[in-house]
């Protein structure tokens, strides 16, 4: 049987649905994580131990494993992994990205500057060391601006700033977090606010051609400060043909960045003036987001993805997605503290379209908001006749669902803690 290389950090929401994919297309399978002792997921049966911060090394662990047991796909699931992926593959002579075009996807100020030299529509941007004096940087700052990490995902230390005085405080709140995180090198970018309705794009790359395999409206306004994303609905509401556009900015986007093989997952704004894009990262959408698509036969993103690595027969009818519409919410964290109870999880479950309730914080650990947070509270996953209609229970749903959380200090219970979707409400920090 075919052999696949699943490279799955110790942090992952990834697993589960590839391991699952992979039983079903009857794949042998090999897994390879960085921190095994921290492994909460499926059992590892066949398994490598590889170093995810060193891709060459981990190169020479693989390519000494194939002689014995060889591999046909090496899949990264997260940005984590792509890098690694890429440089395994190339070892092993399978069809990859390069590894520039990977690191290019991962660093946010390198793909920036593809982009634009390029000529793919992106935000002005600059690249500044926290080191810098932030009252100085201040005074050169067009406004409305926005402070990003060069190498975080999931809008961690992602902060908007309206005025000097915002940017100081800002710039040295993503200064603190990526201190206590070691992350190195300490430089942001400082990028102008792009205005506009917000979209994710899911697509396939096959010797550089992409295919979108689906498109989700954003529908909370994602205006800052911080970038919380709540609800992804798929098929897009847009106009046909600004959908089109939308394909053809990420196409651009992708090919500038070098991008040939396998899934991408882009993130793009578009406005009067047309689409933007955001980010594009060489890797499937995040978290369990991947189980509102579904594609012919049942077949699940994941297993299109292992199925495209291994050059499986993928015919077309296997790549459209299922008719219905279909929707994520990503439950967002309320406030800081710890997790004490979840109610109203039946009720939640109860709300017609509504197929999933996932909570992936467990009781008693720390809740931390953005944009010093990593993560989500879990995810709603619903299914209906329309985009709309998806919308709207996934909002009755988390209307229904309470977290009792007490302060992590005094470790006081506070009152229960209802949490309608955020749409776009503006805090001064």
């Amino acid at each position: 049987m075919p052999r696949v290389l699943l490279l799955l950090p110790s942090t992952t929401y990834r697993a589960e649905g590839f391991l699952e994919a992979a039983q079903r297309l009857k794949l042998d399978v090999t897994t390879a994580s960085d921190r095994v002792s921290l492994w909460s997921g499926p059992p590892l049966t066949d398994f490598l131990a590889l170093d995810f911060k060193d891709p060459d090394g981990s190169a020479r662990t693989v390519t000494a494993f194939a002689r014995s047991q060889p591999i046909d796909a090496v899949i990264g699931v997260d940005d984590t992994t792509t890098i690694v992926a890429a440089a395994i593959s190339a070892a092993l002579g399978l069809p990859h990205n390069s590894v520039a075009s990977a690191d290019a996807a991962r660093n946010k100020h390198r793909m920036r500057e593809l982009l634009r030299q390029h000529g793919v529509p992106v935000p002005r941007f600059v690249r500044v060391s926290l080191d810098q004096d932030p009252v100085t940087l201040a005074s050169s700052v067009t406004f409305p601006c926005v402070i990003k990490p060069l190498v975080l995902s999931s809008s961690c230390g992602v902060i908007r700033a309206n005025d000097a005085t915002e940017f100081i405080a800002a710039f040295r709140r993503v200064a603190a977090l990526l201190e206590k995180l070691g992350v190195v090198p300490r430089d942001v970018l400082v990028e102008e606010f792009v205005p506009g309705r917000e979209v994710a794009l899911e697509g396939l790359l096959t010797n550089g051609e992409l295919r979108v395999l689906a498109l989700f409206d954003k529908p909370d306004p994602l205006e800052g400060p911080f970038f919380e994303e709540t609800i992804y609905v798929t098929p897009s509401r847009l106009p046909t043909g600004i959908q089109a556009e939308i394909e053809s900015c990420a196409a651009r986007a992708v090919s500038a960045l070098g991008l040939r093989e396998g899934p991408v997952h882009g993130e793009l704004r578009v406005n009067e003036r047309g689409p933007w894009v955001i980010e594009v990262a060489a890797r499937s959408i995040g978290g369990r987001c991947s189980r509102t698509l579904r594609f012919g036969a049942g077949a699940s993103l994941e297993e299109v993805i292992l199925r495209h690595a291994l050059r499986m027969d993928l015919p077309l009818l296997e790549l459209q997605r299922e008719r219905r519409a279909a929707g994520v919410m990503m439950l967002p964290i309320p406030r800081a503290g710890i997790l004490r109870e979840v109610r109203g999880e039946k009720e939640a479950l109860k709300v017609p379209g509504v197929e999933e309730l996932a909570v992936t914080v467990g009781l008693g650990e720390e809740l931390v908001p953005l944009p010093e947070g990593t993560r989500y509270l879990g995810f709603l996953i619903a299914r209906g006749e329309t985009s709309d209609a998806v919308e709207a229970a996934l909002r009755d749903a988390h209307r229904r669902l309470e977290f009792v959380i007490s302060d992590t200090a005094a470790g006081q219970t506070a009152d229960p803690v209802q949490t309608p979707a955020p749409r776009g409400r503006m805090i001064r920090f």
